[in-house]
């Protein structure tokens, strides 16, 4: 019982510091500079999940035949629930830092929930060093450096490229793939769109706030998943997460 309040407080507290920060950011964004986040094609959209780790999803795309992979799944796993709670489908749980991996242990979840204690690399599968966070009261790691991770306090973990994953899980099809890897995103989206596996809707948080925000790093990743056929159906207030659906599908 007190494992559980605890969780509770925890998550009702990342929801209103996620909330307050997305607000903050709102309303200091330059349209110019998220231009390239924006809509690009209209279709049904719904939130799933919290502030701190939800996402805009087609629900109408998804059913209890659909495969979706959560890759970077931190504490929060407010967005699989309600994938699980209104589709009954499959859910491919992925992280390799240790808070998320005790996190795991300690949920009650269903056999559709399948959790594989690693992350995804962009260059080879193996070890690789994980840089934790600064804030000690965070959860999530990166393997690139940036103002949010201590570099002086690293550990290895496992890595595996996107093609060795859905290989060692057999998919050639992904209806829904969730990504959220603490800046990472932009080299692994590009091995992503050179994978044969299909993929009806990716739904990306972008940390642009990490680097240049002169020159925001979506802006070119964003052009080759429009080049592969991806279009942009649904962003949330902060232009952090952004939901890209394959124009085969619509």
């Amino acid at each position: 019982m007190i494992q559980k309040l605890r969780a509770f407080v925890n998550s009702t507290r990342l929801n209103y510091l996620s909330s307050k920060r997305k607000n903050e950011l709102a309303s200091s964004i330059d349209p110019k500079k998220v231009a390239h986040l924006n809509k690009t094609v209209a279709c049904d959209h719904q939130w799933y999940g919290n502030s701190y780790g939800g996402f805009f999803i087609n629900p109408s795309l998804v059913n209890s035949d659909s495969i979706v992979y959560s890759i970077g799944i931190g504490k929060d796993i407010s967005f699989d629930k309600m994938c699980l709670k209104n589709h009954n489908c499959q859910i491919f749980a992925f992280d390799p830092t240790p808070k998320s991996i005790h996190f795991i242990q300690e949920q009650n979840l269903p056999v559709s929930f399948k959790f594989f204690p690693f992350g995804i690399s962009d260059s080879k599968s193996g070890t690789f060093q994980f840089y934790l966070p600064t804030n000690p009261r965070a959860v999530s790691g990166s393997l690139v450096e940036s103002e949010v991770v201590d570099t002086n306090n690293a550990i290895d973990v496992e890595m595996k490229t996107f093609d060795d994953m859905v290989a060692q899980l057999g998919h050639k099809h992904i209806d829904v793939l969730k990504m959220d890897i603490e800046g990472s995103e932009y080299a692994v989206l590009e091995k992503i769109l050179e994978s044969d596996v299909t993929i009806d809707q990716m739904l990306i948080e972008f940390h642009d706030r990490l680097y240049d925000e002169e020159n925001y790093k979506s802006k070119d990743i964003v052009a080759k998943m429009k080049a592969k056929g991806y279009e942009i159906f649904a962003f949330s207030s902060s232009y952090e997460e952004i939901s890209f659906i394959h124009k085969s599908k619509l």
